[in-house]
């Protein structure tokens, strides 16, 4: 009888060896591997075959002595790469599963003489892309070449090291194998292409804790903490460090800290928090309520600090700087820099159009229309003056119901400011700012006007019209069917006065309708078509507002502070239109009953018969007395129409009414123009500097995201520089984009507001 036994079967591996389910075990040393199951030597390898190896842990999952996820732990690899090589060695056998040369299979275009030839154009200062046309390479080409001048150089003046042992070189070879197969970073970062040797970055780091400096700006012993950066790779938010260029360029920093020189005493300082505010705009989260969407660490390690301010704490600065009441000089400082930054001639071109933000809240504000809504609600308004290319440069807050023509008139001064000389400035605006007078004014003032005709005017004659083209900075051309005159516009309302001015006038073919711009500049400065050009460019201002409102908040309500409106402020009288409205009744009325009366008498005294009619007076009387009553009425309403003011003050008109905080909304204001202008920057330098192909159509979508895109920090205080290193984007056509933008930035030396730190820029390459 034979007896089964139920003891397991007795582990005869050695003991150094790795566990593979549970019935298998792997030893690996300097010699290579071996591979035992049920204690009996399935697979061996040498050291360096890693077809063997690989062979190996996929006959292990063929087989089921162990299950995929349990092969890849024991191998260090993922368990896609197992099943990776199971595929390929169903497919192609051993030799599938054989490491394969990486790169190109041909022989290297790099020789030896056109190495140096790239080396020699490089130290002459010609740019890459310049260097790759000239000896018929890609950009990638050469960088390699660069990079092997930079390793040689790097490798001459580092000590060689001689491994302790034969067994030590094998078992540093063996580490390398693994770590490779293991999916790991790869320690040689590329630096806009160039392998420079970096030590590799903690993932994600906790930054360290500044607890001594809060607790010293609690107690108000520290001005501000200065940003301290610390290496750290994948950092979420690290594109938003590719907008520091494009934000010193807005001025925001420098006429900030000169108007308001700093903030009181606290952990963060006023560039912190200004900084903060543009990069949490460029984020998506424009509002300060927006923090609590955005991961306080991630956006702390951007501006150098353990974390990002909290939303009280955004709140209490930007409080802290309104109340002193300089956000109108901060904007002033900042239109004058912008202004002055752009190229001279459209720095002479600008456009003004009002802008009505309205308000859904409980307070009582003054109503005006509104075109979007198409009904008066109660709304602040504002004037905004944009630059020949659309961008916001400056925004005042306009008296409840004020005209486009007033604030205008009011706006001239800072106009003239802003350009900082007595050149002449060609003014757009709409039909909202039609004033004769005021277009003499503007031109003895130096400024040119340029805006629609309103009201009727007569049509020009076929024969004036001819085909006019204009061909603007982008090379596209721009045709249009336009005739030229002169008109006289009355500046009273007798017509004694005139003003002369120029006008163009388009339509879309004969017969069509026509449109008239009215100009005062003259045609030697500008064309039929440059004038029918800059007219149409007014809607980029439109186009800024409605971008604004969809990525920028701009209608948002950032201070829920009111106060009362001051009640001797001088308004119009609702009784005077109606009153007028009464006066204009009353004469229809008065011209109705004279017409009946006429008519009824004309009948009476033109009778079908020979006989003649006698009219008494009593008859007369009853026939005119609807006509008398009329004329008494119409008499009666023009003498209350004299006696009601036009104006009265604000206290009798509308008592209580109140008015919006002004100072944290023109200082937010300063805030996304600032924000606004980077993004418009980033993306104007990846139309002139990459060679993106759908960069006119989609440079700003690239940007935003770059911007929110994740890479590694890497600051370097010995040397002054702060590396940034962006993760590639999903794309090969983005990613070669932004190494270009990237070129681009790194040139401009731009260092991190308040450290000595200038920005390099790089992006890792696909893999």
């Amino acid at each position: 009888m034979t007896v089964m036994s139920a003891q397991a079967p007795l582990p005869l591996a050695p003991a150094e060896s790795v566990p593979v389910g549970h019935a298998a075990a792997l030893v690996e040393d300097e010699g290579g591997g071996q591979v035992f199951i049920r204690g009996e030597l399935a697979y061996v390898w040498d050291a360096g075959d890693a077809a063997g190896r690989r062979l190996a842990a996929a006959q292990l999952v063929r087989i089921k002595a162990a299950t995929q996820v349990q092969v890849a732990t024991a191998f260090g690899v993922g368990a896609v790469t197992v099943w990776r090589w199971a595929k390929k060695l169903d497919v192609a056998g051993v030799a599938g599963i054989g490491p394969d040369r990486k790169g190109p299979k041909g022989p290297s275009k790099l020789t030896p003489d056109l190495v140096a030839e790239i080396r020699a154009r490089r130290q002459d200062g010609q740019s890459l892309r310049v260097i790759g046309s000239a000896v018929g390479v890609v950009l990638d080409t050469v960088r390699r070449a660069l990079a092997q001048e930079d390793q040689g150089a790097a490798q001459a003046h580092t000590p060689q090291l001689e491994p302790a042992s034969e067994g030590a070189a094998l078992a540093e070879d063996a580490h390398a194998e693994g770590s490779n197969e293991r999916g790991g970073q790869d320690r040689h970062a590329r630096a806009g292409g160039l392998a420079d040797e970096q030590e590799e970055l903690p993932v994600l780091a906790e930054p360290p804790e500044r607890g001594l400096e809060r607790g010293l700006a609690r107690w108000g012993l520290l001005g501000h903490a200065d940003p301290v950066f610390h290496s750290a790779a994948r950092v979420p938010l690290a594109g938003l460090l590719a907008a520091v260029p494009a934000l010193a360029g807005t001025g925001l920093l420098g006429c900030a800290r000169q108007t308001y020189q700093q903030l009181p005493a606290g952990f963060y300082g006023l560039d912190t928090v200004l900084v903060e505010a543009v990069l949490r705009c460029l984020a998506g989260e424009p509002r300060a309520e927006g923090a609590t969407r955005v991961d306080p660490v991630a956006l702390g390690r951007v501006l150098g600090m353990d974390r990002a301010p909290e939303v009280k704490t955004i709140r209490r600065k930007l409080a802290q700087l309104a109340g002193r009441g300089k956000a109108e000089e901060l904007l002033a400082g900042m239109a004058a820099h912008h202004l002055h930054q752009i190229d001279p001639e459209l720095a002479a071109v600008l456009y003004v159009d009002g802008h009505t933000r309205a308000y859904h809240g409980k307070r009582r504000i003054a109503k005006t229309h509104v075109a979007r809504l198409k009904f008066p609600a109660p709304a602040t308004l504002e004037t905004w003056v944009a630059d020949a290319a659309g961008d916001p440069v400056l925004v005042v807050m306009a008296e409840p119901g004020a005209s486009l023509a007033a604030e205008l008139r009011r706006l001239l001064p800072q106009l003239r400011e802003a350009v900082g000389d007595d050149r002449r400035v060609l003014v757009g605006f709409d039909r909202g700012g039609w004033s004769p007078a005021l277009f003499q004014a503007m031109d003895a003032a130096g400024f040119d006007v340029l805006t629609w005709r309103k009201g009727e005017a007569d049509d020009v004659t076929e024969d004036e019209f001819t085909d006019v083209t204009h061909v603007d900075d982008d090379g596209r051309a721009h045709q249009w069917n336009a005739a030229e005159s002169v008109v006289d516009l009355p500046l009273d309302a007798a017509g004694n006065q005139t003003f002369r001015m120029r006008q163009v006038t388009r339509r879309d073919g004969p017969g069509a309708k026509q449109i008239h711009i009215l100009t005062t500049v003259g045609a030697q400065q500008l064309s039929t078509a440059a004038v029918n050009y800059r007219m149409g460019s007014r809607w980029r201002q439109e186009n800024a507002f409605r971008y604004g409102r969809m990525h920028f908040d701009l209608d948002s309500h950032d201070s829920y502070r009111h106060s009362d409106d001051d009640p001797t402020r001088s308004v119009p009288n609702p009784a005077k239109k109606q009153a007028q409205n009464h006066v204009a009744a009353a004469r229809a009325h008065y011209e109705r009953e004279v017409a009946r009366a006429d008519a009824t008498l004309l009948q009476l005294r033109s009778p079908t018969s020979t006989e003649p009619v006698h009219i008494s007076n009593a008859e007369h009387n009853r026939i005119t007395a609807g006509a008398s009553a009329a004329e008494d009425a119409l008499a009666a309403a023009e003498e209350h129409n004299r006696h009601t003011p036009a104006r009265l003050p604000l206290g009798q008109v509308h008592p209580g009414q109140q008015v919006l905080e002004v100072q944290t909304k023109l200082l937010t204001h300063a805030i996304k123009i600032a924000a606004y202008n980077t993004a418009t920057a980033l993306a104007r330098d990846v139309r002139l500097h990459t060679s993106y192909a759908r960069a006119k159509h989609e440079a700003h979508v690239l940007i935003r995201h770059v911007l929110t895109h994740s890479g590694d920090i890497d600051p370097d205080p010995d040397n002054g520089t702060l590396t940034v290193r962006l993760d590639p984007l999903p794309t090969g056509r983005a990613t070669r984009a932004v190494a270009e933008l990237c070129e681009h930035l790194t040139a401009t030396e731009t260092r991190y507001p308040g450290t000595d730190l200038k920005i390099r820029y790089h992006v890792k390459s696909r893999r």
